[in-house]
């Protein structure tokens, strides 16, 4: 990603309507963009899917961005909600193929990956906390998953730091059973 402050500078006059700052900020954010969706998805392919989406909010939406929090922060909200809505969607599109598939043509990203095997089972997890403690899910995913200092994720889900501290500490005390059984 370009430097901190030009890409704040860019997200600030995105923000207020200037088309060239942001067709800059959609560029230099790319890379970061798909790396991020990267920690998500497993298959290169689908995180390039998702960061598209995400580029397309970003160009949607760039006008709700205030400037009170961070642009990192703020993008950081969309690429966790693409990525994993795209996981969702794959997992759905995977549920509705008819069982004719070729097992050797098929690969289980599983069997062939342990880092993509660990990411399928904490998108799993995280569907699971998101059923069961739903308020669990957004501290977790914006401090381990998209590495957000305490203060930022506090902020973004506003809440005070030691609530964050707390939720945080149930929802790895709800999840970690759940990846060491997928393992």
């Amino acid at each position: 990603m370009q430097d901190a402050a030009a890409t704040e500078e860019l997200a600030l006059r995105a923000a207020s309507g200037d088309p060239a700052a942001l067709d800059l900020l959609l560029q230099g954010i790319r890379p970061e963009v798909v790396r991020r969706c990267g920690r998500f998805l497993p298959c290169r392919e689908d995180a390039e899917e998702a960061a598209q989406d995400v580029l397309l909010q970003v160009a949607r939406k760039i006008t709700s961005f205030e400037g009170r929090s961070r642009f990192s922060t703020w993008l950081y909200t969309v690429v966790a909600n693409c990525a994993r809505q795209k996981y969702r969607e794959l997992k759905r599109r995977a549920a509705e193929q008819p069982d004719v598939i070729d097992a050797s043509q098929h690969v289980d990203p599983r069997t062939t990956s342990v880092i993509a095997g660990s990411r399928i089972d904490l998108l799993e997890a995280l569907e699971r906390l998101e059923r069961e403690h739903p308020h669990l899910v957004a501290p977790l995913v914006y401090r381990d998953i998209c590495q957000l200092e305490y203060a930022e994720v506090a902020e973004r889900v506003g809440i005070p730091l030691g609530t964050l501290k707390s939720r945080l500490h149930e929802a790895r005390r709800q999840v970690r059973p759940w990846l060491v059984d997928a393992s």
